[in-house]
């Protein structure tokens, strides 16, 4: 018998090659749509339908079920763009502000960059993290290394909180736009928790790209740049006056405004005087005037007694500017392929808005270009966008909490606050491979069929160093002992010193570690673990289907942008006479829910469904 696992490789890579070729226009839009693309004039009120609202509505949100699609069919294009772009957020009334756990304290702060460095500053100054060192005794540093790993332990797990109460405001908004360029600009202005090591300063930057995100892109540059935790990230704190640090000023101009060759290193290196003394304190922005340079600089071909916002205001004069930040905007919601022709005209149109993020918005989403054949269908959704596209299909009003969230989209390479560079997530193809199409399929069957042995993993440390620690220390056995390395088993002899008595030391650290998480877990609430509530037989029933062939149709139209080819269509409603042993919805009525939900696993495994 030939072994399953050499069928499997080459299966996912006629799969994946199904995939690749799947990448084509969407079926139901016009072939007179060919030459649209490129095209920023409005669309025609008489092209204006179901299946372009619904377009609208994936690239500017993330889908939603035929009732929203609908409503905004009957708008019109310029009416449901304008509701979707110059949205009201006091419509979101609903949703909550982020319920914080109570986990930093003011000691903490300013937080030292390493486990040496607090316990060095310990021994120097008797304190750290708002700890005293112990006047006597054995292991007097143990509890600042305790409070030490705590707070690392302790922000990781408020940062996933975060993360899912973000996900619940991307499922339950009436703003989708609001929360997909905050998605956007996560991925642009790019922070990541491991280094930053602040959950507060991660959602204080999500909050500003919430109240700023559709907005002037000068204004919202320069609240990036005064930002804490983009200042944090990028070392703003030792860029001083004499000795300054390039890192700042490098990112605002290669990533952040004008891209790679459109300025000299000499440019870098004034940009970077001009921004000495930029620094913060906890979560508030400071301007240290002595740590300034206030000597005169030349950049980009200006002179002056240059600071850090008179560098913004200099970069926004840079036609570039304009056109690279409208490009990445247009492959973020329109397509990757963007000519060089067309990049100068959206330029020209952001600069003469004046860089109003919405008005650039309004101009793409009512192009022809954007419903063009060589726009739809045509992008592939990134993790978050699939699992969260997916929960709004299925009509469900929060993110569920089995399977986890963020363990999900993390399998499939995209984890919020997690972001891999400073320049983001690649994206694109990137997203796809054999296996993770697989994955993307495990997606939607954990989603449908929960795991009924789930642990979350917000609770449980993964670490075998603590848990052999905590199972140590359980067993009755000193600190020393119970810390040992993991290369020492159980069962060999340890060191004489050890075997007497405890060892006199200024503190454990792998203890500290396995402490720290323990009073991590105490203290962060937990993420709710209920499961995706779904009565696929309930919605058949109200909708009066009556044949498995017009349930498969109406799965297709509720989830898929791109509609799956005759085969596969075929392939599905044969699938589900078969697991319904009748084609009669009324005879299988009684009992069709999970031959349902084993249909929409397969559909949302199909190569189409990676597509918006």
């Amino acid at each position: 018998m030939q072994n399953t696992s050499s069928k499997r490789m080459p299966l996912l890579a006629s799969f994946f090659a199904i995939f690749l070729a799947t990448i084509l226009p969407a079926a139901g839009f016009p072939q007179q749509l060919d030459s649209w693309q490129s095209d920023l004039s409005p669309i025609p009120s008489a092209n204006w339908n179901y299946d372009t609202a619904a377009h609208l509505l994936e690239r500017a949100g993330f889908g939603g079920m035929p009732t929203q699609i609908q409503t905004l069919a009957e708008m019109g294009a310029a009416e449901a763009v304008a509701y979707l772009v110059r949205f009201d957020a006091s419509t979101n009334s609903h949703l909550s502000a982020f319920d914080h756990s109570g986990i930093h304290d003011p000691g903490l702060e300013p937080f030292p960059p390493s486990r040496p460095a607090t316990t060095s500053l310990a021994k120097e100054t008797g304190e750290a993290l708002g700890i005293r060192v112990k006047p006597t005794g054995n292991r007097r540093l143990q509890p600042v290394v305790n409070k030490f790993f705590y707070w690392l332990r302790a922000s990781r797990l408020e940062t996933e909180r975060v993360a899912y109460w973000w996900a619940n405001r991307m499922v339950s908004s009436e703003t989708p736009l609001q929360e997909k360029m905050a998605l956007f600009w996560h991925g642009h202005y790019a922070v990541n928790e491991g280094k930053v090591r602040d959950y507060r300063k991660l959602l204080n930057e999500l909050e500003l790209f919430h109240a700023m995100g559709t907005g002037s892109f000068r204004d919202l540059m320069l609240a990036v740049a005064q930002d804490p935790g983009m200042l944090a990230f990028l070392d703003a704190g030792v860029n001083v006056k004499g000795a300054p640090n390039e890192n700042f000023a490098r990112e605002i101009m290669e990533l952040f405004t004008m891209g790679v060759g459109n300025y000299s290193e000499g440019d870098i290196r004034e940009a970077a005087r001009a921004f000495t003394g930029w620094n913060f304190v906890d979560l508030e922005f400071v301007f240290n005037e002595d740590l300034h340079d206030d000597g005169v600089k030349t950049f980009l071909g200006r002179t002056g007694n240059f600071d850090g916002e008179d560098i913004i205001d200099i970069i926004m004069e840079q036609p570039v500017t304009a056109e690279y930040i409208a490009g990445k905007l247009y492959r973020f919601f329109v397509r990757d392929n963007l000519s060089p022709a067309l990049q100068s005209k959206l330029g020209s149109v952001f600069r003469n808005a004046d860089y109003e993020i919405s008005a650039l918005l309004e101009t793409v989403f009512l192009s022809r270009d954007f419903y063009s054949q060589a726009s739809v269908g045509t992008h592939i959704k990134s993790p978050v966008e699939l699992a969260v596209s997916t929960y709004r299909k299925l009509g469900l009003n929060e993110a569920p909490g089995v399977p986890d969230f963020n363990r999900s989209t993390g399998a499939l390479g995209q984890t919020l606050f997690r972001p891999p560079t400073v320049a983001g997530w690649a994206g694109g193809r990137s997203w796809i491979t054999p296996g993770l199409l697989l994955a993307r399929g495990n997606f939607a069957r954990d989603l449908l069929f929960p795991d009924i042995n789930f642990i979350p993993p917000d609770r449980r440390n993964g670490s075998r160093e603590i848990q052999s620690v905590a199972r140590r220390i359980r067993d009755g056995l000193d600190i020393t002992t119970a810390t040992q390395p993991s290369n020492i088993g159980e069962g060999q002899i340890m060191a004489e010193s050890n075997m007497l008595a405890d060892r006199d030391e200024d503190f454990n650290t792998r203890y500290g570690s396995f402490r720290g998480w323990q009073m991590a877990i105490e203290k962060v609430k937990p993420i709710p673990r209920h499961t995706a509530r779904l009565d696929f037989s309930g919605d058949i029933l109200q909708l009066e289907l009556t044949s498995t062939a017009e349930v498969v149709d109406y799965f297709i139209e509720r989830f898929m942008r791109v509609a799956p080819g005759a085969d596969a269509r075929r392939m599905l409603v044969n699938f589900l006479n078969e697991e319904l042993g009748t084609s009669n919805i009324e005879e299988a009525q009684t009992y069709m829910e999970d031959a349902l939900r084993m249909m929409v696993h397969l559909l949302l495994s199909q190569p189409e469904y990676q597509l918006s």
